[in-house]
């Protein structure tokens, strides 16, 4: 197994484990990425999102993409420093038990460690018990008291059709 950044040659291995982690997610109706947008986001002008994959070297999958971590920074003002959110981490259901998806979250803190970033953060659904155990195993701890906020499609819109002028 390695983990090493997405490459261009990626982008539609990303998008198909993006598509099975919202089928596991039962909202596989809600994912909209194309293989253009992501492209665009990861390696345009000025990427804003970044990401990590891992990859199968077992000799039957050998050089396959088989899980991904995206993510972008974010920025706490308390701290005075950036942090890493992490938006997606998935690995698929036959190469899970192996360390990829730990190797994919150690990446990303390694990532922070040596770019001084105070945090690594990111949001699991209240249902996922294997996830919730898997990030607990690792040291992390739910943020209890807060609250995950979000304004999509029309409510998006409308809010911000409703400006003063």
């Amino acid at each position: 197994m390695s983990v090493r950044p997405i490459r261009p040659d990626d982008v539609p291995a990303v998008v198909g484990l993006v598509r099975e982690l919202a089928d596991y997610e039962k909202a596989l109706h809600e994912v909209r990425l194309t293989e253009e947008q992501l492209t665009e986001c990861l390696f345009g002008d000025s990427p804003a999102l970044f990401g990590h994959v891992a990859v199968a070297d077992d000799g039957v999958t050998l050089g396959n993409v088989v899980g991904v971590a995206l993510w972008f920074l974010n920025f706490s003002t308390w701290r005075g420093t950036h942090g890493v959110y992490l938006e997606d981490l998935y690995v698929q259901p036959g190469q899970r038990g192996r360390g990829l998806g730990k190797e994919l979250l150690r990446t990303l803190a390694a990532v922070c460690v040596e770019r001084g970033y105070s945090r690594l953060e990111w949001s699991v659904l209240d249902w996922n018990t294997p996830s919730i155990e898997f990030y607990k195993a690792a040291g992390a701890v739910p943020m209890d008291g807060w609250t995950v906020f979000r304004l999509t499609d029309e409510a998006l819109t409308d809010f911000a059709a409703d400006r003063r002028t």
